[in-house]
């Protein structure tokens, strides 16, 4: 069995791989690149994937060790939580659709990791 510890890790990594990602593209489309223009779209598609990936395999892991099982009524904490990680994976795409989004997405980015931790250290409800 894999401890909380380790899973903890694996959510972190995660949680970085697509922060980072999303600042990449988010500043690139914001000095005016594109699709077309990015050296490293490539890269950061990947890296973006595995870490939706890689979070959502941490957190999973951290529900079972909190003893919360799958099937039962989750609490509103955890539905918040997977409320942010869909918006993180589709908002991926925004700055290079809409250009004029990427400065303020490079901002709201850290504010909804911020509320993701506050979510899962104080669990509210």
């Amino acid at each position: 069995m894999i401890p909380y510890i380790t899973y903890r890790f694996i959510h972190f990594v995660g949680i970085f791989l697509v922060l980072v990602s999303l600042g990449g593209v988010a500043l690139h489309a914001a000095n005016q690149g594109t699709k077309q223009s990015s050296r490293t779209r490539k890269l950061t598609a990947i890296t973006h994937g595995i870490g939706m990936f890689v979070v959502l395999l941490g957190g999973f892991g951290l529900l079972a060790r909190l003893g919360i099982a799958h099937g039962t009524d989750w609490p509103g904490w955890v539905w918040t939580k997977l409320g942010i990680w869909v918006v993180l994976g589709v908002v991926v795409i925004l700055p290079y659709r809409r250009p004029e989004l990427a400065r303020p997405l490079f901002l709201t980015v850290p504010l909804l990791a911020v509320l993701a931790a506050y979510m899962a250290i104080f669990k509210p409800f």
